[in-house]
C-alpha cells in the first residue's frame, strides 16, 4: 500500500480526523494546540496523526489533500481545513453543527 493509499484509508475510516503536529496531549505547535482545544470543547471524540513522527504522511498530505499547512480537519472523508478556518467556523458555531452531524461508530451501533 502506497502512502497515498494509507492517507486516503485513514481519511475515510475515521469520521473526524486531525493531521497535526504532536498529540493532543503534547502539541508540538501553536496552531495544532489551538486546534485541538477548539475539537475538545465541542466534546466529539477524534482521531489525530502525529505528521512529527510520520514523516512520510507529512511529506504526502499536502498533495493528497492540496493543502499545504499543518493541522488539517478531515470531516466525514472532507478536508475542512487548517487552524484559521477551524477557529473562524468554532467562533461563528458552524464547527459544532458540523461535528454535531457527524454519528460516531459507537452510536451508530
Amino acid at each position: 500500500m502506497s502512502i497515498e493509499d494509507t492517507i486516503k484509508d485513514q481519511i475515510t475510516s475515521n469520521n473526524i480526523l486531525l493531521y497535526m503536529k504532536g498529540n493532543p496531549e503534547q502539541p508540538q505547535c501553536g496552531f495544532s494546540a489551538q486546534v485541538t482545544q477548539i475539537l475538545m470543547s465541542c466534546g466529539k471524540r477524534f482521531a489525530y496523526v502525529d505528521v512529527l513522527s510520520n514523516p512520510d504522511i507529512r511529506a504526502s498530505l499536502p498533495s493528497v489533500s492540496s493543502w499545504p499547512t499543518f493541522p488539517q480537519l478531515f470531516v466525514e472523508g472532507e478536508l475542512v481545513g487548517g487552524c484559521d478556518i477551524i477557529t473562524e467556523m468554532h467562533e461563528k458555531g458552524e464547527l459544532q453543527v458540523k461535528l454535531d452531524s457527524v454519528v460516531s461508530e459507537e452510536e451508530s451501533q
